[in-house]
């Protein structure tokens, strides 16, 4: 199975995409074999990251506005998009729910997230979200499927690492569903982000040019 991000605490955080994440470019915890390669390889995999999180940054800053709504060419489809001023995310340092509550928040962390080759974790407890808030047993019994064939079931496109206690608890709640039926997988998967990917998202250039007022921040904040 796919180990998420938040599993194995330390391995997969030491790898070399982990170490791309870091502002001091972090050194290789490796073995002296094929040093120099690995290192070419660091840095290309670095500015690789990089340059994707400018091009997010970038999309994100450009496509929002604190006084401007961005609406989808598709009929019936609109999508308004807030840009914080770098106090607002400065707020996101405070609490994880705090940057969660936020839309901009939001998105920012699943680029970061997906950067880091765990978006899984994040889906998962979005999916959990909108499952607790479903009012029909119908729906509600569809929805508890697709959550555990996307997320939870062995192999499953985006399986989230849980223990497999777990696993087979859900595999029974879901026979009767109810609103708890993912419960404890949600509080893990939500502990994982908040002490893992939360602080490294804190700490990575991506949060970091969130919070400087950039060029395009300060021509939108003229205008």
């Amino acid at each position: 199975a796919r180990e998420g991000c938040g599993g194995r605490e330390g391995r997969a955080m030491q790898s070399a995409v982990f170490l791309a994440l870091q502002h001091d470019g972090g050194r290789m915890e490796r073995g002296g074999r094929g040093s120099e390669g690995q290192e070419a390889e660091k840095g290309r995999m670095k500015r690789t990251i990089i340059k994707d999180w400018k091009t997010r940054l970038s999309y994100f800053l450009q496509n929002s506005s604190s006084s401007t709504k961005m609406t989808s060419k598709k009929v019936g489809k609109h999508r308004t998009y807030f840009r914080p001023s770098p106090e607002e995310a400065q707020l996101w340092s405070e609490a994880f729910d705090e940057l969660l509550a936020n839309k901009y928040g939001l998105a920012a962390f699943r680029a970061f997230l997906k950067s880091e080759f765990c978006e899984e974790n994040i889906e998962f407890w979005l999916a959990c979200e909108d499952f607790k808030k479903t009012k029909s047993l119908q729906k509600l019994t569809l929805k508890a499927k697709k959550i555990y064939n996307d997320f939870i079931e062995k192999e499953a496109p985006k399986e989230i690492n849980i223990d497999f206690q777990t696993k087979n608890m859900i595999a029974q709640n879901i026979q009767e569903v109810t609103h708890t039926c993912f419960s404890a997988a949600q509080k893990r998967v939500y502990s994982l982000m908040e002490n893992n990917s939360y602080p490294r998202f804190l700490e990575s250039e991506f949060y970091q040019e969130l919070c400087k007022k950039t060029p395009i921040a300060r021509a939108a904040q003229g205008t």
